[in-house]
């Protein structure tokens, strides 16, 4: 996703319009007053996807969130479970005592068995971060939906915009952004690299992406942070910044 151009500082507000630059009509989104979304959304220039935040300080109509649509009940892109076996700290734990047992055998043997969980783990999080471009190339919000952490606090970073976060609400903004392409989108992924530190892993990327009917493509510097949940890794975090190409 990207945005380009000025900054456009927006302050709180409870009902956000966007519109796309491809036409269609306005939508909006009524968020809680209480709920803490700033945004400084940028106009549109030379990339695939723009709007702008109309702020209005009156009460939402209705419900203050509408519950977001699922464009495909049947999900093929169905999340790998994983089954964690072994603890990367226990393996850590195990390897300083035969160390200082001088077992040296031993400790070579889970020097072989942490490379090797470590090496997994991080294929797991590529392939988390793998479904999640799917559902972005698709358009596929039932994947989307399935693929972000609900606990906590998730958070969401669209291109020139500030944080909105929440599950509903990030479900909503992939809803809103989504409302006017065609897809498949064409989406390439470049300097990709991935680490993972226990629970939580994370990959930066360079994202290009171009809508049907562009010229030109939008690009982003990503982060995509994952954390672990009962062995199946899901996305929390989503920052994408626009980069001038």
């Amino acid at each position: 996703m990207a945005l380009r151009g000025s900054g456009v500082l927006c302050s709180v507000s409870n009902t956000v319009e966007i519109t796309s630059v491809f036409g269609g009509s306005s939508r909006l989104l009524h968020l809680p007053k209480s709920h803490p979304i700033h945004c400084n959304m940028v106009s549109a220039r030379t990339t695939f996807w723009s709007g702008h935040l109309k702020l209005q300080n009156k009460e939402p109509s209705g419900s203050p969130l509408r519950p977001c649509r699922v464009k495909r009940e049947d999900n093929n892109q169905t999340a790998d479970v994983e089954s964690v076996s072994v603890d990367e700290n226990t393996l850590k734990q195990d390897l300083k005592t035969a160390i200082q047992e001088e077992n040296y055998v031993e400790a070579a043997k889970i020097r072989d068995k942490i490379k090797e969980l470590q090496e997994d783990n991080k294929a797991s999080v590529l392939s988390a971060n793998a479904r999640f471009y799917q559902s972005f190339r698709n358009g596929d919000l039932a994947a989307m939906q399935s693929l972000w952490s609900k606990s906590g606090n998730p958070c969401c970073v669209h291109p020139g915009a500030k944080g909105i976060t929440g599950y509903d609400y990030v479900m909503e903004s992939w809803e809103l952004v989504w409302m006017n392409y065609e897809f498949p989108l064409q989406i390439e992924l470049k300097d990709v690299e991935t680490h993972v530190r226990g629970e939580v892993g994370y990959v930066t990327c360079m994202e290009f992406v171009k809508t049907k009917g562009s010229s030109s493509w939008g690009a982003q510097f990503v982060s995509n942070v994952f954390e672990r949940i009962d062995g199946q890794w899901f996305i929390c975090i989503h920052h994408a910044s626009p980069v001038d190409i």
